[in-house]
């Protein structure tokens, strides 16, 4: 993996730990971090709020009316608000999507989670999926977290990532590595 970062990364990670930082020092981080997930799903369900947020040609007055509308209805608190303003105001407010995907990694890792990906050949229902999570935990001695898909194609079996760490039990991976050594004979 390259160790250069892109000018955007960069300044999202660094927004993200200062909004971190102070969130946690005010004692604010659980509930904002909520806010912040229910603002993303806006942001990410509502293209018109989404555009004129990210739109660099809007004016600043009429980002901030926007912010502190968005602010108020959701009840984010004055440091978030201020946070958001601040992103305006430095025309950075493009980047949230990236500073506030960061700002999620550090409270999962603060907590002490790993994320994972989980793909499944059957449909798992949430019990599964949070048996999965606590046995591999256990193992593990963290706490993991998965993004799960359902991907009918796997024909059987599971396909898990975390990290660089691969496990591929599918039967689709399993034909393919026969199909391989046919090849190859």
């Amino acid at each position: 993996m390259s160790t250069n970062k892109s000018f955007s990364t960069e300044t999202s990670e660094r927004y993200s730990r200062a909004l971190f930082e102070v969130l946690k020092e005010s004692k604010e981080l659980e509930s904002s971090e909520q806010n912040i997930r229910y603002f993303q799903t806006i942001l990410k369900d509502n293209l018109e709020i989404s555009n004129f947020i990210k739109d660099p040609t809007q004016s600043k007055t009429q980002q901030n009316i926007v912010i502190n509308f968005l602010s108020r209805e959701l009840g984010f608190s004055k440091n978030l608000n201020n946070f958001l303003l601040l992103l305006v105001q430095k025309r950075r407010i493009f980047f949230v999507k990236k500073i506030f995907d960061s700002f999620l990694k550090l409270c999962s890792k603060k907590r002490g989670e790993i994320k994972a990906s989980l793909t499944s050949s059957k449909e798992l229902s949430e019990t599964e999926i949070n048996k999965i999570s606590k046995d591999l935990s256990k193992t593990l001695g963290s706490i993991i977290k998965f993004d799960y898909k359902f991907d009918k194609q796997l024909i059987g079996g599971l396909k898990l990532q975390l990290g660089s760490f691969m496990i591929d039990t599918s039967i689709k991976n399993k034909l393919k590595k026969f199909e391989q050594i046919l090849l190859e004979n």
